[in-house]
């Protein structure tokens, strides 16, 4: 009878562990834990700036991507088997510059051109750009603002009888060999208009196995308003400002590498301590243009290797 007893004890422990083992999984379903882990994500083998820059490429198909240094402004030009985008040209007065950064690469075509929201300091270079190029697809956001710099791009897109086209989210296309995807083009509203940051054109591009995220002037409403793949490199939005890059959304993208378009000694104090501390806890390896002037990417779709000129 005692063997018995002791049996069903033992019989009653096992099932009791079960028990908690179950109540532990309902626990990790609930998000109790989970929660935990993805508040203290970091980034697994991060690099190091050394690494970064003495990576050997292989093969003749290697993506560039170049960060143009246009002070407090961003200009991005990407480079795959002959082809081309430009994602911004800076201000009124890079227009020059941003040509004769394009022209010195020995392009005169550019397949697809993205003003991402009409600020100046995005939009200002393009119709300086439109005017020295042939040009294929042009990408603006629907909202539209009276300033001259936006009427001037408007002008010279019709003296050239090309078109804009507002592009959706979840939209696709090719550059080259690279995959492009439409992650955010907000649909026009009141808060739209009354701050144009959130009307930013959001593109991601994906070549083999690596990833590279545009994030233009998006802020923490349009970080908020969808889930995010992680991507390698993550060009950071509105130049590193507070009102962006959540730690939320740098939980889920997980940079390796994270650019910042910045003008030196700006008077917005971007980028902010807040912002470059949520980099440096995550492991994230942070390039800014006010200190090393033009950044390049370039990839075998392996590895990514970073240059300065």
């Amino acid at each position: 009878m005692a063997r018995k007893k002791k049996k069903v004890r033992q019989i009653e422990t096992i099932i009791g562990i079960i028990v908690l083992f179950i109540l532990t999984l309902g626990a990790l379903q609930n998000g109790e834990i989970q929660n935990y882990f993805s508040k203290n994500k970091k980034i697994v083998n991060p690099i190091t700036a050394e690494e970064s820059q003495n990576v050997v490429l292989e093969g003749e198909d290697i993506l560039q991507i170049h960060f143009f240094d246009v002070g407090q402004a961003d200009s991005i030009l990407l480079i795959s088997d002959g082809k081309t985008m430009l994602i911004d040209a800076g201000n009124n007065e890079d227009g020059k510059l941003v040509v004769s950064n394009i022209k010195n690469l020995g392009i005169t075509k550019l397949d697809y051109v993205v003003g991402t929201h009409p600020h100046e300091d995005h939009i200002g270079g393009l119709d300086d750009v439109i005017s020295n190029f042939e040009i294929g697809t042009i990408y603006m956001p629907k909202v539209q603002t009276n300033t001259k710099t936006f009427e001037d791009v408007l002008d010279t897109i019709s003296s050239k009888n090309l078109n804009i086209t507002t592009p959706k989210q979840g939209n696709k296309f090719i550059v080259g060999k690279v995959e492009c995807e439409i992650m955010l083009a907000p649909e026009v509203t009141k808060e739209v208009e009354e701050n144009l940051n959130l009307s930013s054109i959001v593109i991601r591009a994906s070549y083999k196995e690596q990833s590279y995220l545009f994030m233009a002037d998006a802020e923490k409403e349009n970080e908020n308003a969808r889930t995010w793949e992680q991507s390698n490199v993550l060009k950071i939005g509105h130049h590193g400002s507070d009102t962006s890059t959540s730690t939320t959304f740098l939980n889920q993208v997980l940079p390796q590498i994270a650019i910042i378009s910045v003008g030196k000694d700006n008077s917005y104090n971007h980028p902010s301590q807040a912002t470059l501390s949520k980099l440096s806890k995550l492991g994230t390896l942070v390039y800014r243009t006010d200190e090393k002037g033009n950044i390049l990417i370039e990839s075998d779709g392996i590895q990514n290797k970073v240059s300065f000129y």
